[in-house]
């Protein structure tokens, strides 16, 4: 959100918190706000209805974690959607390409359970054992906000060529994760699993 939409999240916001006959203080505007604040009105306002009707937590008053995990999920959320984006990239440019993910926390799990050639070359009978450590590190790297990795692997054509002090235009697979809005996400894991 923009500065200049403040005052209309003020506004749904007490409106919001009206309909729980809660009162809205300075002091948990300011907090409201630093959660938000990375998000649209619209997906605030979307979140903030979708805990309205759910029928465990709906009955008691939205906090700002709640509408922040409805909008972006859970640290295990994003580290099993980030797995999916690695499966994708296992196909898409294998062990000799060089994948440009976007996410450093990935690299960084990439890295920690082997590396993108050791990855790629895993057996299909042991995926579900690599998944668990590359989601658990994948927790861990999230976890740090401080965080500076690079987002881009080397493919073992790259790094034969660069060893052989051949330098190419070594095309980078850039790898995206496609934009889903976590309330419709969600409906379609659910779906899949």
């Amino acid at each position: 959100m923009q500065a200049s939409e403040k005052a209309d999240f003020v506004a749904l916001l007490t409106e919001a918190l009206g309909f729980y006959r809660q009162a809205l203080s300075t002091f948990a505007l300011s907090v409201w706000w630093a959660a938000c604040k990375g998000y649209s009105l619209e997906q605030v306002r979307k979140a903030m209805t979708m805990h309205a009707m759910d029928a465990e937590r709906g009955h008691f008053a939205p906090k700002p974690a709640d509408i922040v995990k409805a909008l972006q999920g859970t640290q295990t959320d994003r580290s099993l959607m980030a797995w999916g984006v690695v499966l994708g990239a296992i196909s898409r440019c294998g062990m000799y390409g060089s994948p440009d993910f976007q996410d450093p926390a990935t690299v960084a799990a990439i890295v920690d359970i082997g590396g993108w050639p050791a990855v790629c070359q895993t057996e299909i009978d042991e995926l579900p054992h690599l998944q668990r450590r590359f989601c658990a590190s994948h927790r861990a790297y999230t976890a740090r906000p401080d965080m500076v990795e690079p987002t881009r692997l080397v493919g073992l054509h790259e790094a034969t060529n660069s060893l052989r002090g051949v330098l190419t235009g070594t095309e980078r697979v850039q790898i995206e994760r496609k934009p889903v809005e976590r309330l419709e996400g969600v409906k379609q894991a659910v779906r899949v699993a």
